[in-house]
């Protein structure tokens, strides 16, 4: 792959505003999952490396927590426009490693850059408030006080907006980060460093490590230097690094973990409508998406028809690598993805689920899978009961509004949901009545850099994004500057 920035792909982590291997020289292989061919390596620093960059941020988070917000928002705006200016060489760095077909990456670019920018301004709106006093003489308030270092366990799925979403929050509040990131998609970050390094930011306030992973989350969050852990990934893995945390005494912490979307078409919704956005929901990055849709609620009266031509949308996608035309649906992360997407398949068939398209690995072999639609699923299915990161839907019929609510809610998971649906009284009744921290209507595209995301019960703690994404990185201070004295017209 030609690079108009050759140097934007990089094998080396990045600590203290240098370019580190491994003290041992330790490496392992990154492969891409279109091919299993390996595209480089990267170090596997050391214990001892991962302590050091956490020094190296709480170092230069002593000067970088003084530096005036207009100035921190200009950093960040330079790496934004560093980010938007080699947004094809980033998208193709992602499509790479990662798989997503390249029109999804650059999408992802795009996306990614415009946190920056949000945080950049919002930012400068991170004041504190007076409070009414009720005692005599004095003056009451509020600052907004940065916790300190920041320690970012970002996923494989969306390896470089997970970071930014992240980063720009804690950077712009005047916390440092060292970032870890998926070791399976590892040099979209060493990319975001590298123009990090070139917007300028001082050394040790944007770190980035690999390391075995278990070790590397443990020294990460067990160092008393760090004050905040924010983990994007899986609810399982998300209740080691939280256990890990309490452990290591009291930090804040945020977790986007999994999800088990649904996507409710009513009586009333349009149908071409409802399977145009059903696909978008779920076949994004080869449905390897926490907010994608993974169990389809259909009202009965218009199912079968549902079922005909979503399946016939869903024949329509085209399968293939990141770097051929017109790709829809790219292959699975790993051979682990593509086992249990396998796996969820055959329990489907063998309970009686109507398979109306795909069911198969797909021709291109490899860890390619044909988009799939499970029709009649039901609880018990694993299709139905898991989270299916891959290009696998389970559709199901339901009768009343009461018990597509009762199906829906009927999951630990509480990220996204999606409604289809014409009649306003159904729809803010759904809205109201859904445990899930985010509600679509009527469409696919929901995130965004101005909103608060995030999940409920098993799909997470905090929020990312909005106004909201700055609370895990920031404290609020309440002072009181007492014995300030009787006002000089009061004195007369």
């Amino acid at each position: 792959m030609l690079l108009g920035h050759p140097v934007l792909f990089k094998s080396l982590c990045y600590v203290d505003g240098r370019w580190v291997h491994s003290n041992n020289a330790a490496s392992i292989p990154v492969v891409n999952p279109a091919d299993q061919h390996v595209i480089g390596h990267v170090p596997m620093l050391e214990r001892e490396q991962i302590v050091s960059a956490v020094g190296a941020a709480d170092r230069a988070f002593q000067a970088w927590r003084w530096t005036p917000q207009q100035k921190r928002s200009a950093f960040l705006m330079r790496w934004h426009e560093l980010i938007l200016r080699h947004q094809s060489d980033l998208a193709g760095i992602l499509s790479l490693e990662q798989g997503k077909p390249l029109a999804e990456a650059k999408g992802e670019i795009a996306y990614a850059a415009s946190f920056i920018e949000w945080f950049a301004d919002e930012a400068k709106r991170l004041a504190g408030r007076t409070i009414p006093t009720h005692i005599d003489g004095a003056h009451l308030g509020t600052v907004m006080e940065p916790v300190g270092v920041a320690a970012l366990i970002t996923p494989w799925n969306f390896p470089v907006a997970m970071i930014t979403r992240k980063a720009a929050a804690a950077i712009a509040s005047g916390c440092t980060v060292v970032i870890k990131p998926a070791h399976e998609t590892p040099f979209s970050a060493m990319a975001l460093a590298q123009l990090a390094e070139e917007a300028g930011f001082p050394a040790g306030v944007f770190n980035v490590v690999i390391g075995e992973p278990q070790m590397t989350m443990e020294a990460l969050v067990s160092d008393t230097r760090v004050r905040a852990v924010s983990f994007t990934g899986s609810t399982r893995v998300g209740g080691l690094v939280a256990k890990a945390v309490a452990q290591a005494g009291i930090k804040k912490l945020a977790l986007e973990l999994g999800g088990n979307a649904p996507f409710i078409v009513t009586e009333d919704a349009d149908l071409e409508h409802s399977v145009r956005v059903a696909i978008g929901a779920k076949f994004q990055t080869s449905g390897q998406d926490c907010c994608a849709a993974n169990r389809i609620f259909v009202a009965r009266p218009l199912y079968e028809a549902f079922v005909q031509r979503y399946t016939e949308a869903v024949k329509a996608l085209k399968v293939g690598s990141a770097f051929e035309a017109n790709v829809d649906v790219g292959p699975l992360m790993h051979q682990a993805a593509f086992d249990a997407t396998v796996a969820r398949i055959e329990n489907a068939k063998t309970q009686g689920a109507r398979i109306t398209v795909g069911g198969n690995a797909h021709e291109l072999g490899g860890w390619f899978y044909e988009p799939t639609v499970v029709a009649d699923a039901r609880a018990g299915m694993r299709i139905y009961d898991e989270e299916n990161f891959a290009p696998i839907s389970a559709i199901s019929p339901f009768d009343t509004l009461d018990e597509a609510v009762t199906r829906a809610n009927d999951t630990e998971y509480g990220l996204a949901a999606y409604i289809c649906a014409t009649r306003i009284d159904t729809i803010f009744q759904l809205v109201r009545r859904l445990d899930f921290a985010m509600v679509s209507v009527n469409g696919v595209k929901f995130t965004g850099a101005p909103i608060p995301f995030g999940g409920m019960k098993a799909s997470g703690l905090g929020r990312e994004g909005g106004a909201e994404g700055f609370e895990p990185f920031v404290e609020t201070k309440y002072f009181c500057l007492g014995n300030l004295g009787l006002p000089l017209s009061s004195a007369a």
